[in-house]
């Protein structure tokens, strides 16, 4: 302050001393200016002549005119003095304040020239002033900074981010830290502040990872968490069995209300609970009421925490609910709950133990843990697994959780642990939870009882390679014990049979008594063919089919058994006071000779069971090689099948059907029947009878189906006599797509009356689904079509179909119709089944007349129509144009074209 006055003394003084010699100067003039005469200059005349004593005051006035200029400049010289040494002094006290500020401070002018950094700035980057030279602009010291490892970042992003409001902080090699801000001054300069926040920084990863690790414990925990502001009833938090429950994402729910997310009902009840916990004295409440989840109405047991602050006045609201509708027992538990973690830890299903590894200390453990730790939770908190358990354990323990922190993720396994319940099976899981610097901070360790669980699995492992209904190895298991088998004969001269046993008259069993009688049956056979087989591999490969594996001389032992097998089974079964009788065919196939696969052998005994089934059911048959191409024969005919439908290689011949009359003449036709007819490229003429049934195995039939009844509607809506067309229906078409869509959709298409359309089922559309076929019938007949019943008499049921459907029409299997005459039964069948259908009122057609005397005897019988060999063979329709009307047609035309002409 003295020196502050002193220099206030000096600056005072310069202008009084100047006016002191202005003063002194001005005093002489005056007077010399005084003597001179009043009427102006005198002239030279007269300066010459003046007073000596006036020019010595005139020189003395001249030297004080100067002197007063001198003292002026010096004057001038001295305020710039002094203004340089005060801005000098200013400026030396505000770097020293800078100085002692604990942040580094770095200032440019409007040049973006450096004009100051602080000693904290220099110490902080470990510069030295004489780095800084007068002429550093701030992106240079900026860019030294960059060369110099002290900038993460480039110069303009470090730049950019530094005048953002919050700055941006920078990692120095020292693993300090420091936040760095610019901003603009008022002349256009900058100043920039740099703060060291190491330990700020060190302190805010501390509380992340302690946050995170409390979040990560609470979203894996399957109870439903969730916070609120107890101000506005907003949602603050919601854990993932929160989100699971409620249907909605934490998006959603975070930042609303209940009453913006849930049903009204729904949001009342939480509302309700809401308050009586505010309310509570002791600061929480346990409830339980019934929310609304979609359709379903769920009850949820309650309990509701009020979090205050440090005025003690309620902030938060924590919720933790459970779905208790199927487990209200659970309810108790947890209304006796205590505390809020212990309630959210202790209901994981699961022991839950949380390890911190930098010592290996236990900081969380649930009551399901005290299981484990064979001592109460509270006692374990703090303990490492060498103070809870014995050396040998302790040692297992930590080699396990080490070899699970080493891996860094989830790292299963299964042992056994004794408790108090006996020795029990654990599926023990350890994942490591890493700090953000990727360091493993955490271990969490579940251990979950599956000793159940594995029984269970044990037994589902013997149902998924054994047949669930006779206990017998199934497919998958005898292809194992296939492989074994040629894995141990491989090398040696060891031989064994392979056997394909089809039961015959299964599915005829399963019609008439039902399927509950056809399993028993299965079950009975089951144990007939293993007492057959004493100690060979059996199994069931299918429905009907079993598989056995016998070794000794072949293929004699194989043979032996399969005729001891017919032989047993050929006894009756009482099943249910009720005896059924069935038999085998069987197909051989034998090892090495036959294959040294299992695949191969099975195929090949297989084929050998196709064969015998050709010959006559109850035959046995040994695989031959000739067998094998028949296979593929028939395999690559399939394939030429599905591409004979595309290449147009299908064609349609039609058969006549006419009214049942004494002789041909009177028989006169009323329609036809379309049938379909394939020319093979390469074959030449493949009979129905081979590609049909190939069709119906394969599945083409559906879309063979479809092609044939399109054909054949649009080929009679051009005719120009309306006859009666009918075609067949496979049930396979009945059990995929829309049957009845398609007829109506044709029926449009093709602009055929569906009176004209009739068409033929078998007894097995009504047999794969009896309702479902049902209703399609009726659909189909709704559309105005006509329904005929094929091959009637062949099968076991169809009596009962005829009383639940109406047919239109019976047509009489070719079977009985070709015996007429030869065998009386045949024609009491035939009898009855016209008078049957007669009095049902249905027509009845009969399929097969080949002769005159059938066609006599179905004329007397009142039979309505027929059809045959001896009416007309299928053939193309131009075979049969005049029938048709269009000969007449062509005729007619040509007759007007003629006349026109």
């Amino acid at each position: 302050m003295t020196d502050r006055n002193r220099q206030a003394g000096r600056k005072n003084s310069i202008p009084a001393q100047a006016l002191v010699c202005l003063l002194a100067i001005a005093a002489p003039c005056g007077i010399a200016w005084a003597a001179a005469p009043s009427a102006g200059f005198a002239p030279a005349s007269y300066i010459g002549e003046l007073d000596p004593n006036l020019v010595w005051e005139l020189l003395l006035g001249g030297i004080a005119v100067v002197s007063f200029l001198v003292a002026i400049g010096i004057w001038i010289l001295a305020a710039l003095r002094g203004a340089k040494s005060a801005q000098l002094q200013r400026s030396a006290f505000i770097g020293s304040a800078l100085n002692t500020l604990n942040q580094g401070v770095m200032i440019t002018n409007a040049q973006n020239r450096v004009v100051f950094c602080n000693d904290r700035f220099l110490e902080m980057y470990g510069l030295s002033r004489a780095e800084i030279s007068r002429s550093m602009t701030g992106r240079e010291l900026a860019e030294l900074r960059l060369a110099r490892g002290l900038i993460n970042l480039t110069v303009d992003e470090f730049s950019k981010l530094a005048r953002r409001p919050e700055g941006v902080v920078t990692e120095l090699p020292g693993g300090r830290s420091v936040l760095s801000k610019i901003f603009n001054l008022p002349n256009g300069g900058t100043i920039g502040t740099h703060e060291d926040c190491t330990e700020q920084r060190q302190l805010s990863r501390k509380l992340a990872s302690t946050t995170k690790f409390l979040e990560s414990v609470l979203d894996n925990v399957p109870v439903c968490v969730a916070a609120k502001n107890i101000d506005d009833g907003r949602y603050i938090f919601a854990n993932r069995a929160f989100e699971r429950f409620s249907r909605f994402s934490r998006d959603h729910i975070i930042g609303k209300r209940a009453d913006e997310i849930f049903r009204p009902e729904t949001a009342n009840s939480i509302e309700t609970a809401d308050q009586a916990a505010i309310t509570a004295p002791e600061g929480y409440h346990r409830s339980e009421y019934s929310v609304e989840r979609g359709d379903d109405k769920r009850v949820l047991s309650s309990n509701r925490v009020v979090a205050r602050n440090e005025n003690n006045k309620p902030e938060f609201l924590i919720s933790l609910f459970d779905d208790v509708t199927d487990r209200r027992s659970l309810s108790r538990e947890l209304e006796n709950t205590k505390k809020f973690l212990e309630l959210v830890v202790d209901n994981i299903p699961v022991s839950l133990i949380v390890e911190r590894i930098s010592d290996g200390r236990y900081l969380l453990a649930n009551r399901s843990a005290e299981t484990i730790l064979n001592r109460r939770r509270e006692d374990a908190t703090g303990l490492t697994a060498a103070d809870i358990f014995n050396p040998r354990e302790a040692k297992l323990i930590i080699a396990r959780d080490e070899a699970a922190i080493k891996k860094r993720g989830l790292l299963t396994e299964e042992h056994p642990i004794s408790t108090k319940d006996g020795l029990r099976l654990f599926l023990t899981r350890r994942m490591t939870v890493l700090d953000e610097a990727g360091e493993p901070q955490y271990l969490i360790k579940t251990h979950e009882d599956v000793t159940d669980r594995r029984q269970t699995e044990s037994r589902m492992a013997h149902m998924a390679y054994h047949d669930g209904l006779t206990d017998l190895p199934n497919r998958a298991a005898f292809l194992q014990a296939l492989a074994q088998m040629i894995e141990a004969c491989a090398g040696t001269d060891e031989e064994f049979a392979v056997l394909c046993v089809d039961l015959d008259g299964l599915k005829e069993i399963n019609d008439v008594f039902g399927h509950a009688m056809g399993d028993k049956l299965l079950i009975e056979v089951a144990g007939r063919i293993q007492a057959s087989a004493r100690g060979g591999v059996v199994a069931r490969l299918s429905g009907d089919e079993f598989g056995l594996i016998i070794d000794g001389k072949q293929p004699e032992a194989g043979k032996a058994l399969a005729e001891k097998l017919a032989q047993t089974l050929s006894d009756e079964f009482v099943i249910d006071g009720k005896s059924v009788r069935t038999g085998v065919t069987t197909g051989i196939s034998v090892f090495p000779h036959h294959g040294s696969e299992a695949a191969s052998l099975l195929a090949n005994s297989g084929a050998a069971l196709f064969r015998a089934k050709q010959k006559s059911r109850g035959s046995i048959s040994i695989f031959a090689p000739e067998m094998d191409q028949q296979i593929r024969d028939r395999r690559v005919l399939h394939q030429d099948l599905s591409m004979a439908i595309r290449n147009g290689e299908l064609s349609l011949h039609y058969q006549p059907q006419a009214a049942s009359g004494a002789t041909i003449a009177a028989s006169k036709v009323i329609g036809f029947e379309a049938l379909a007819r394939w020319m093979h490229p390469m074959r030449g003429f493949v009979s129905p009878g081979e590609f049909i049934p190939l069709a119906e195995e394969s599945g083409l039939i559906v879309e063979m189906g479809v092609w044939i009844l399109r054909e054949a509607c649009r080929e009679a809506a051009s005719w120009p006599v309306p006859m009666q067309i009918a075609v067949n229906l496979s049930p396979a078409q009945f059990m995929h797509g829309d049957v009845v869509s398609l007829v109506h959709s044709i029926l449009l298409e093709t602009g055929l009356a569906p009176d004209r359309l009739e068409l033929e089922i078998t007894e097995g559309v009504l047999i794969e689904d009896f309702d479902r076929g049902l209703a399609l019938l009726r659909r189909l007949k709704a559309l105005g079509v006509r329904i005929s019943m094929d091959d009637f008499g062949s099968g076991y049921s169809s009596l009962s179909y005829l009383q639940a459907f109406p047919f239109d029409k019976i047509k009489i299997d070719r079977a009985f119709v070709m015996n007429l005459g030869r065998n009386p039964q045949s024609a009491a069948i035939v009898r009855a089944v016209i008078d049957l259908g007669h009095g049902l009122e249905m027509s009845i057609v009969a399929e097969g007349v080949e002769t005159q005397e059938q066609l006599s005897f179905l004329s007397d019988e009142g039979c309505d129509a027929v059809q045959g060999y001896f009416l007309g063979k299928p053939q193309p329709i131009g075979h049969y144009d005049a029938l048709v009307g269009r000969s007449a047609a062509k005729g007619v035309e040509s007759e007007r074209k003629l006349a026109s002409a």
